[in-house]
């Protein structure tokens, strides 16, 4: 796991460009605390920072190798940031190819596949990948990102090429970017969805997943290597169960491979416990014991009141897996002093380039931060709720009939979504959000292929797993790898193989709620290394303190601001803002978090928003 950024220019001398390309180098140094390189060649500059994960001495970056081209030798530069599963196959398979090779590193090995297939050899990886490869022998930039979008990666158009970086504050950092902001940014921060391609910052886009975006002297050009494709389904249910363990049988032994240090990150719930019951299975044969790591609150369990979202909190069924399984276990429990702490939120708000935190992001932090100090890799639950149909709304036939994205249906039927006064109204006018949910819901589901013979009921279904295998477990997925490249963690998420995904994205309906629960495929798959309480435990998402004092906290920062003349009144509604902060009611919570997250990222980021531009 690293952090890359480059430059291509065809037209300008990046020779003399070096201290640019150290500094966004540098702002890549918390995604790779271990080691840094830039490598320079007509036309282009890499720069990496390394995570050393995998042959800890062999895996250097920017990384190099010769090829003969008419004649004679051409080096091939390349930065990589991510791990490739199958490496080891592909390796034996390049061997036999006649390839030689000089490390022991999954590097190595991308960089040779290329060599080998072209840009065909994306087809190839298993993974969480963002590479770009520059290739001399037809001067161009070669730009990579893995299926799912699990590791994130931006570029920037220039007039004579190309900037990129894993975080927009790589590209940032370059003085011919300008930090602008217009409001089809905007609207993207301000609604929980996903427009694949788009970025907050305006003239900056993303790698979207499964592409391989290619630069050259005429320009950019996009290729789809993988996208998720509609396919008949013939297996019975307990040949899908099977087939179900069998699959993440193989992820987690191949994700568990590391020449550092690894955990599994632990909540009590199905999808994370089934990863750590599997893990530990898998290192037992080893002589070994994982570690598992949950995070907690201080006073949660006086505090904790259930909810529809939250039942039941989350300790006892750690424990309980802890104790099946055997891990050597810890528990992070954090307080209101280091969660509402404004230096935190700045961490996170950086780390995220931008307006981001409250305190499921500052707890996120927290934990890997406490976790790091322990371990370098962490295999993670995330995303099984996307994979299976995990959440309460799946199973709301309201949500289901609703033209709109099912997680913003569901929020609005219980009054959080609709609630966004604290932002000035003229700024809500202006964005006219509800019309860009609208277009952009209108775009994911035209993308969405139907099965010959499929019911209206399994149409609909299907159309629902779409839009969160593709818009809603991006903005998990993102959070994640912000958080915990922040303090260098490497954060693996098993249900996100894409094989996986594939298969049981073309299960019925019918089947993935065989047994008239959520995530039926999953429980049966894992039941047998589940602890029974775990095993029928209701989806709980990812938990938040409940103490009074946190809200009572962040309102006394918001009215900190209101005496002050902060430009985040701008875009906040003062009056709104004065009536929550002295209210400190717990549904005041959001949008108290909404504003002190703008405050901060004005004033690290200090952008320049464009109220006329689309």
């Amino acid at each position: 796991m690293c952090g890359i950024t480059g430059w291509v220019a065809y037209r300008h001398d990046l020779d003399a460009e070096r201290d640019v390309v150290d500094a966004m180098t540098e702002t890549m140094s918390c995604r790779g605390p271990d080691a840094r390189g830039t490598w320079y060649a007509p036309h282009v500059a890499l720069g990496h920072r390394r995570l050393a994960v995998i042959d800890l001495p062999g895996g250097e970056q920017p990384m190099t190798t010769e090829v003969m081209s008419e004649g004679r030798s051409i080096t091939l530069g390349m930065v990589y940031s991510g791990e490739v599963y199958n490496y080891t196959e592909l390796r034996d398979e390049l061997r036999r190819r006649g390839h030689a090779f000089t490390t022991d590193s999954d590097t190595e090995v991308v960089l040779r596949a290329y060599v080998e297939w072209g840009t065909a050899f994306a087809e190839r990886l298993n993974g969480m990948y963002a590479l770009a490869i520059w290739d001399p022998r037809i001067e161009t930039l070669v730009m990579v990102r893995d299926r799912m979008g699990i590791k994130p990666f931006f570029y920037y158009p220039t007039s004579d090429g190309v900037l990129f970086g894993s975080e927009p504050k790589a590209i940032l950092a370059n003085p011919g970017v300008p930090a602008v902001v217009e409001a089809a940014g905007l609207r993207e921060l301000l609604t929980v969805s996903k427009t694949p391609g788009h970025s907050l910052w305006a003239g900056m886009y993303e790698v979207e997943p499964g592409t391989v975006v290619t630069v050259d002297r005429s320009g950019i050009h996009t290729s789809t290597y993988w996208r998720l494709e509609t396919k008949a389904h013939t297996d019975d249910q307990d040949t899908s169960v099977a087939h179900v363990r069998e699959l993440l049988d193989d992820i987690t032994r191949r994700q568990l491979v590391a020449d550092v240090p690894r955990c599994v990150l632990l909540s009590g719930g199905l999808d994370s416990s089934a990863i750590t019951a599997l893990a530990a299975g898998q290192l037992a044969e080893e002589g070994r014991k994982v570690r598992s790591f949950a995070v907690d609150f201080a006073g949660q369990e006086e505090n904790f009141r259930p909810n529809e979202l939250r039942m039941t909190p989350d300790t006892p069924y750690v424990h309980d897996v802890a104790d099946k399984v055997q891990s050597q276990h810890s528990d992070i429990v954090l307080d209101n002093a280091v969660l509402t702490d404004p230096e935190i939120r700045r961490k996170v708000v950086r780390a995220n380039d931008a307006p981001l935190s409250g305190d499921i992001f500052g707890s996120l932090y927290l934990l890997f931060k406490a976790i790091r100090e322990q371990s370098t890799v962490a295999l993670s639950g995330e995303s099984a709720d996307e994979v299976f149909g995990g959440y309460l709304w799946f199973h709301d036939a309201k949500v289901r009939k609703a033209k709109i994205f099912p997680w913003i249906a569901y929020m609005a039927s219980r009054r959080e979504v609709g609630q966004v006064s604290v932002l000035r109204r003229e700024v809500l006018q202006r964005l006219d959000l509800r019309a860009h949910l609208r277009d952009r819901y209108a775009e994911a589901v035209s993308e969405v292929e139907r099965l010959d013979g499929e019911s209206d009921d399994e149409w609909t279904m299907r159309k629902i797993c779409y839009l969160h295998l593709t818009r809603f477990v991006r903005i998990l997925l993102d959070r994640k790898d912000r958080m915990s490249m922040a303090v260098g963690l490497e954060v693996r998420v098993p249900f996100c193989d894409h094989r996986l995904v594939e298969y049981v994205y073309n299960t019925p309906w019918s089947l993935k709620t065989f047994d008239g629960k959520e995530k039926s495929l999953l429980r049966a798959a894992t039941r047998d290394v589940l602890p029974e309480s775990v095993a029928e435990r209701k989806k709980s998402p990812y938990p938040q303190t409940q103490d009074p004092a946190y809200v009572e906290a962040i309102a006394g920062q918001v009215r900190g601001l209101l005496s002050d003349h902060h430009p985040v009144f701008d875009l906040v509604d003062r009056e709104a803002a004065t009536r929550l902060a002295r209210s400190a009611a717990p549904e005041a919570r959001r949008h108290l978090e909404q504003t002190l997250s703008l405050a901060t990222w004005l004033d690290l980021y200090q952008p320049d928003i464009r109220w006329n531009q689309s």
